[in-house]
């Protein structure tokens, strides 16, 4: 435990360690001296500076300033020694930056924790920052931190503990993302997230398609097998190989007129245009954006739904649009 403290911390409980000793010492040696001659013949001795002393030592008392002299000087070196390594390594740096985070992560709020950067999280990162999404990821690798810490909040611990779940702020957190290698660490961390909090999207990626049953009852409300889905790319791409494309196209923000599907919560309207009808809203006509789907209230799903449909304001929107039309949208929904 001693060696996992920081220099700084070392270097002055030894120096504690080592007064402590030469007080008591004089102290029991030297009966006449008071608790301030102790003090006094203890420094002086460990700094070695050569001021007299408080009257002729007792012999006893000459064999342990012999002793003591020796401990203390060699104590004293080493604690030198420790203090020079931590002005001068990066320990100072690094506590820094651990400190910066933490007030980082502190300030989160409604973010997405990624377990993992690897391939799957990394990918992750792009599209949430893509879309200026709040993150930051839990990644155990210290080089992999080092690598990537400029661009990339991360918290430093296991995904799989509750400690380092607390340390990315998961109690005000929206989503969770497990992107580890192993299926069984991404079930406890889906376990530990889902009982932190119950409320908390959880995506998860698994790579036996026989651990997506148990992803999904151990809380995971969404189980990703990423082998699978670019299986079904590949086929997808020989056999509609035009629809494939258009939608490969439809990415967040790629640039101004690359199309583009959003939802949209109707309850972000403005309170003039809730409890209305596509039609009465006209979305098309002030934005030129396209409703291609709907989701009501109970979760359930409209595909191209009719002007005449009464939107209700905890349902969504499904709109594609370019980048241009989504500007126009965002004004109109009040969204950043």
């Amino acid at each position: 435990m001693f060696l996992h403290q920081s220099p700084l911390f070392r270097a002055f409980l030894l120096l504690f360690i080592i007064l402590i000793f030469g007080v008591f010492g004089f102290l029991i040696f030297e009966p006449t001296y008071t608790l301030f001659d102790a003090v006094y013949m203890t420094i002086i001795t460990i700094s070695t500076v050569g001021y007299s002393e408080l009257g002729e030592l007792s012999k006893s008392g000459r064999v342990f300033a012999m002793v003591f002299i020796v401990i203390g000087f060699v104590v004293f070196a080493y604690s030198i020694r420790l203090i020079g390594e931590y002005m001068l390594s990066g320990w100072t740096s690094q506590i820094w930056k651990q400190k910066k985070n933490k007030r980082m992560i502190n300030k989160l709020n409604d973010h997405t924790i990624i377990c993992g950067f690897g391939r799957n999280g990394r990918q992750a990162v792009s599209r949430l920052k893509r879309h200026k999404e709040p993150y930051v990821v839990i990644e155990n690798n210290e080089l992999l931190i080092k690598e990537y810490e400029k661009e990339i909040l991360f918290y430093q611990g296991d995904a799989l503990t509750d400690e380092t779940l607390h340390g990315a702020n998961i109690l005000r957190a929206k989503n969770l993302i497990c992107s580890l290698p192993n299926d069984a660490d991404n079930l406890f961390v889906v376990l530990s997230a889902r009982q932190l909090k119950p409320d908390i999207t959880i995506v998860s990626r698994v790579s036996e398609e026989i651990n997506q049953s148990k992803l999904a009852l151990a809380g995971a409300n969404h189980v990703i097998m990423p082998d699978k889905i670019g299986g079904d790319y590949m086929a997808a791409l020989l056999a509609v190989p035009d629809l494939i494309y258009f939608l490969g196209t439809l990415d967040w923000w790629e640039d101004e007129t690359a199309p583009n599907v959003e939802e949209v919560p109707i309850s972000s309207l403005p309170n003039s245009d809730q409890n209305r009808t596509l039609a009465e809203i006209q979305l098309r006509k002030k934005t030129g954006c396209n409703v291609i789907g709907y989701r009501d209230e109970k979760g359930n799903q409209i595909i191209n739904p009719a002007a005449n449909l009464p939107l209700s304001p905890s349902g969504k929107l499904i709109i594609l649009g370019d980048g241009e039309s989504f500007k126009k949208l965002n004004a109109m929904f009040d969204k950043e």
